[in-house]
Formats: structure tokens, C-alpha cells, sequence
């Protein structure tokens, strides 16, 4: 029988929030595939968003009646669908930073011979929505849709390096931000880290957050003066020196500056 409590709480579940629980737990589903982890599992999701298995498997199947995921022919693995495509489709083309950025990163990477990309911040983390890959063989790309949450991403740390001090503080001691071993001492060397990047135009990351790889970041501001983007160099570390950082540092900055004026900025 149920009880008076259990009768009142079902009663205040309306149709209109199990729809609204439906659509969060999707989102959650969507939510596990990355860069790193293109396949995923039915348990491997149900783990990371704290479902049960068949509750997963049910958001999957509608999700690859819509195109939105879709099964990798030989694991059987889920990943995603060409349909987010779509969807996001209307979103990237609107994106002024996008349409102007294009041409600049192709020059970018023409003079530099390493990919470039440009990053957006959704106040946690960093996302790439364009890229030029590097016409070298050996090379580090940033597809689009990845985020990266890594103190130590040149992205983020450029993002990071314009928001207020006490943001920056609360959201690496939350771990929204990821800095492993955190402690306060490394937490104020890492916002002294920040200052320094503005004030040299860009950041760096010298294999600090994956071992092989290294990384710039710049700055693109929009007419208001607002931060709205960043302008992003990944390469192997086997072929960039200390020096040649300094080299692609700078010219990461001067295209932000580019496409910076021509978004009407200063």
C-alpha cells in the first residue's frame, strides 16, 4: 500500500517534470561523449550519469531514432550522430566570431604549419567550434564540440585569465576546473600564472596537461570589448623548442588581434 508520504510526492509529479527529467537525463546521455571518449557503452554511460542501465538503454534507442547517436558498426559501442549536425548546424553558421575567424585561421595555419582553432567559454569550459588541421603528418587537432576543462589548457587558462579572481579561485577549488593535487599554495602560483598571460597576450602549455602535446592561446574580444572567443595553436611538442613557442605564441596573438578589429574591437 502506499504510503500517505509516497502518495503526496507522486501526486506533485506532473507530466510537465517527468517530461522535463526525460529531457535532462538525455542531455546527461549526450553530455558523456567526448574527444576522448567517442565510444561509450550502455554501463559506461550509466555509470557516468547515474542511471540505471535500462533507463539508458530506452534514452539510447530514441536517440538513435533520431539520429542523435548511433551504433559503431564493430564494438557495437554508441557514438554520436550525424543528426547533432543538424542541430547545431543553425548555431555555427549564426556565429559571427566563426564566419570571421575562418579565413585568419587559415592563414594561421599556412604560416605556422600547425593546426588552429577557435575556442568559445561556457563559463567552465573551454569549446572548440572551428578548426584548420595542420598539413603535416604528425599533428594535434581539436575537433569540433570538444571541450576542455584543464587548468593547464592554453584555452582555458586565457578564458580563466579574464574572469574575476575570486571565479577563478572558486572554480578550481570546486574542481569545475580540473588541477590535480591543489592545494593553496599552487592555486595562488596558478592565478599569478593567469596575470601573466594577459599581460604577454597569450598562454602556454608545454606538455603540462598531456605530455606530448603544446599549446597557445590568445584573446579575440568583440566590439563591446568583451572576451568571445580564443584563438587556439596545438602541436606536437617533439617539434616545438621553447623558442619556437615564443614564435607561435606571438603569432597566435596577432590573429586574434585580427580577428578581434574585425569583429569591431579594439
Amino acid at each position: 500500500m502506499m504510503t500517505s508520504a509516497a502518495k503526496a510526492r507522486n501526486d506533485t509529479v506532473t507530466p510537465e517534470s517527468r517530461g522535463t527529467s526525460v529531457i535532462v537525463n538525455a542531455i546527461a546521455v549526450l553530455r558523456c561523449f567526448s574527444a576522448e571518449d567517442p565510444l561509450l557503452g550502455v554501463t559506461e554511460i550509466a555509470q557516468r550519469v547515474g542511471m540505471h542501465k535500462s533507463s539508458v538503454s530506452r534514452i539510447l534507442a530514441t536517440l538513435e531514432q533520431e539520429d542523435l547517436v548511433e551504433r559503431d558498426p564493430d564494438s557495437r559501442r554508441f557514438k554520436l550522430g550525424l543528426g547533432l549536425i543538424a542541430v547545431a548546424g543553425p548555431l555555427l553558421a549564426e556565429m559571427e566570431e566563426r564566419r570571421v575567424a575562418y579565413p585568419l585561421l587559415r592563414r594561421l595555419t599556412e604560416q605556422t604549419g600547425e593546426t588552429s582553432a577557435l575556442m568559445v567559454w561556457n563559463g567552465s569550459e573551454s569549446m572548440c567550434v572551428e578548426q584548420i588541421a595542420s598539413p603535416q603528418q604528425v599533428k594535434h587537432t581539436a575537433p569540433l564540440g570538444a571541450r576542455y576543462h584543464d587548468a593547464m589548457s592554453a584555452s582555458v587558462q586565457v578564458f580563466l585569465s579574464k574572469e574575476p579572481e575570486d571565479r577563478v579561485r572558486a572554480l578550481l577549488r570546486n574542481g569545475t576546473v580540473s588541477y590535480p593535487g591543489l592545494d593553496e599554495a599552487s592555486l595562488d602560483a596558478y592565478v599569478l600564472r593567469l596575470k601573466d598571460a594577459a599581460t604577454r597576450g597569450y598562454a602556454t602549455n608545454y606538455g603540462e596537461s598531456s605530455l606530448d602535446e603544446v599549446g597557445v592561446a590568445a584573446v579575440v574580444y568583440d566590439h563591446r570589448g568583451d572576451p568571445v572567443a580564443a584563438v587556439l595553436i596545438p602541436a606536437p611538442r617533439f617539434r616545438v623548442s621553447q623558442e619556437r613557442l615564443q614564435t607561435l605564441g606571438e603569432a597566435c596573438a596577432q590573429t586574434a588581434r585580427l580577428i578581434t578589429t574585425r569583429l569591431g574591437g579594439a
